[in-house]
């Protein structure tokens, strides 16, 4: 069994509740930093732990806290972003939900160690029984001088609030966020000014995934060296993994970085193997915007080496023959998949959330969509596979924020690894009706 730090305590009745959640030592990390800490050294901890942040980039996130602007007399803000909208990603969900207190006193623990007086957590819209859950929690901890005025007697007064979006995709991305924190349309922001500097209301914010807020607690109750001791390398810790598709078992789990994928696609203790006892044909190893790879590659590296569920070994060979650890939305198919009208289900989403602020995604994810449509459809033309390779080149870069590259990256890998796909449907459009099954984005994110 692999160790458990934030579902340690999943299965225990009531452990949503603050006296459950408390008896198995909850909010000591808040009691420990605020008592016997200065802000600097739970920073400090955080950037001995090297934990990266678990909503996607794995940029480390001792180092960002780092970034924080600190002017006299401006607030800061600490904003967690709980607008889990990746398809195949569903772990920060799972958590809060479950656990709740987990994320509220990872709030105020990182809040200490920023100095922010105030902090919000925004949450998707189809979320909204889990915000209630998150208030309710929040409650609690008022309610027993976690949060408010002079927390545990200290110097420290924090508030939190839950703040509920409107199912926009693009609001994940930490400016478009803001935006529509302060009330204003969810468009990305141009850096810089980066959110360190000029965050929510212009003051210095920083922005934190679910997950990487509710592992600072453990962090600082373990300490950072000992924290940075699971895992292997730079992927330091445990991650939340969400895994679906053709899969026995599928759900949210936490493994420690380091797994062998191998492992955790046929070990019992997680996916359980593929349903049916088909083959596996290819995984989405982090949520739909990081590049599909085939079987031989998501177990193997160009190297001959076991693939690992490691932020450095899964991205082990580039787009080339690698792909992204990203949120965790580990997407299975097996041999009966159709990769072209799984990536046709994707082009339809991007182009659907696509802000519209930057033509070449507000342009090229309409063309990629109607291309996919043409070709599922048995009316592709031999032209049509360097078309979409040409698109997906023009958006790649040359957008405001990451969705551009989101709704690139799937397409270019598709073709890279099954071209050949492509051209049956093109040259064969007779066949296409026997292939019926492919995922739709209700299956992904339910």
């Amino acid at each position: 069994m692999g160790k458990k730090i934030l579902l340690e305590h999943l299965n225990v009745p009531g452990i949503n509740t603050l006296d459950v959640y408390r008896q198995k030592g909850g909010y000591s990390s808040v009691e420990k930093a605020l008592k016997t800490m200065t802000p600097a050294e739970v920073v400090e901890e955080v950037k001995k732990s090297g934990l990266r942040g678990r909503g996607g980039a794995g940029f480390p996130t001792g180092l960002k806290w780092s970034f924080l602007f600190k002017p006299e007399g401006v607030e800061r803000y600490l904003v967690c972003n709980a607008d889990e909208s990746e398809p195949g990603t569903f772990k920060d969900r799972f958590l809060m939900e479950k656990i709740p207190h987990s994320l509220i006193e990872g709030m105020i623990t990182s809040s200490f160690a920023l100095g922010a007086k105030t902090s919000y957590i925004y949450i998707r819209g189809e979320y909204f029984y889990v915000a209630r859950i998150l208030e309710k929690a929040i409650d609690e901890a008022y309610a027993a001088g976690l949060l408010g005025k002079n927390i545990l007697g200290t110097d420290f007064s924090h508030d939190c609030y839950v703040q509920i979006g409107a199912g926009a995709y693009i609001c994940g991305e930490e400016t478009a966020l803001l935006e529509s924190l302060e009330g204003k349309r969810g468009n990305p922001r141009i850096k810089p000014p980066f959110p360190a500097i000029a965050g929510l209301y212009g003051c210095p914010t920083v922005v934190n995934n679910v997950e990487t807020i509710a592992a600072v607690s453990s962090i600082i109750n373990m300490g950072g060296e000992e924290y940075a001791k699971i895992g292997i390398g730079r992927s330091t810790g445990t991650k939340l993994i969400s895994a679906s598709g053709h899969i026995n078992k599928p759900g949210t789990f936490e493994i420690e970085l380091g797994l062998p994928v191998e492992e955790f696609i046929y070990s019992e203790e997680y996916c359980g193997g593929i349903v049916n006892g088909n083959k596996l044909k290819a995984v989405v190893p982090g949520g739909s915007s990081v590049p599909i790879l085939p079987a031989h590659l998501i177990l193997k590296t160009e190297k001959g080496e076991p693939r690992l569920m490691s932020y450095e070994s899964l991205s082990d060979g580039g787009f080339v023959s690698g792909s992204m650890l990203g949120s965790g939305g580990f997407i299975v198919y097996d041999e009966t998949t159709s990769i072209v009208k799984n990536l046709y289900t994707f082009a339809r989403f991007y182009h659907h959330e696509s802000c519209g602020q930057c033509s070449p995604c507000r342009e090229g994810t309409g063309w990629m969509e109607k291309i996919l449509h043409r070709i599922i459809n048995g009316h592709g033309k031999a032209s049509d596979i360097e078309l979409l390779w040409d698109i997906q080149r023009k958006i790649e870069g040359n957008t405001i924020c990451p969705l551009g590259d989101a709704a690139a990256w799937p397409v270019a890998s598709a073709i890279r690894h099954f071209r050949s796909e492509f051209e049956e449907y093109i040259n064969h459009p007779e066949k296409i009706k026997d292939v019926k099954h492919y995922f739709n984005l209700h299956q992904l994110t339910t």
